[in-house]
């Protein structure tokens, strides 16, 4: 199948606390998807789509402090990335269309001064954003994930020391419902829990932190 995508079914069903509604879809729509389509494969034009919305996403000063190293299937690099994933996402990661590993630049070197490092794993996370919903604009669904040997990546793949190893990025198009059959109960399990998150009280202030915003109790 090629990157030409359709939007993919949910495979987890929204939780009790979810507003969707509100969202606009490419954000209701987002989900950590556990089962990709082995079918599919990403043309050099989604993947520089894809990544042209990083490029593009914000940083302090403009620094631009992010990178990444990005496996295509069946290529040589994303063979080396599976190596390195803890045995857990062995077991769901590979099937992805790629494995993308995020770095943040720590440090200035004679190429890139960087003034702004306090910010750049903030950074990081703002362009990995921008890519998650680009992705989900072309029918794509991105999960984002900490357990692989981060040292061991960057002597695998020569990051210079002033760069860190920071997250994985598995992206993909979904498997269909019936995608995760071969699949250890344990993931299929999890793969199908309902998706929830604390609601707003829980975590917007006003005043003083821990004091609920005044306009959600209105």
């Amino acid at each position: 199948m090629s990157d030409t995508t359709v939007s993919g079914a949910r495979h987890t069903p929204a939780g009790p606390t979810a507003q969707p509604e509100t969202l606009t879809p490419l954000l209701r729509d987002r989900e950590s998807v556990l089962v990709y389509d082995r079918s599919h494969t990403l043309s050099p034009e989604a993947l520089r789509a894809i990544l042209e919305a990083a490029r593009w996403s914000p940083s302090a000063g403009n620094s631009q402090p992010w990178g990444f190293i990005v496996g295509l299937r069946g290529d040589d690099t994303h063979a080396a990335m599976v190596e390195l994933l803890s045995s857990a996402n062995q077991v769901w990661a590979p099937s992805a269309s790629a494995i993308i590993l995020t770095l943040h630049q720590v440090a200035t070197d004679e190429d890139h001064e960087i003034a702004y490092s306090d910010y750049a794993m903030f950074d990081l996370g703002q362009a990995v954003a921008h890519i998650t919903v680009q992705a989900r604009s072309m029918g794509l669904q991105v999960r984002q994930f900490g357990g692989f040997d981060h040292r061991a990546a960057a002597e695998v793949f020569a990051v210079p020391p002033h760069w860190a190893v920071t997250t994985g990025i598995a992206l993909g198009l979904p498997a269909g419902p019936d995608g995760d059959a071969e699949m250890p109960d344990w993931l299929r399990t999890r793969a199908r829990l309902p998706r929830s998150r604390l609601p707003l009280e829980a975590f917007v202030h006003s005043g003083k932190f821990g004091h609920t915003a005044d306009f959600l109790t209105d």
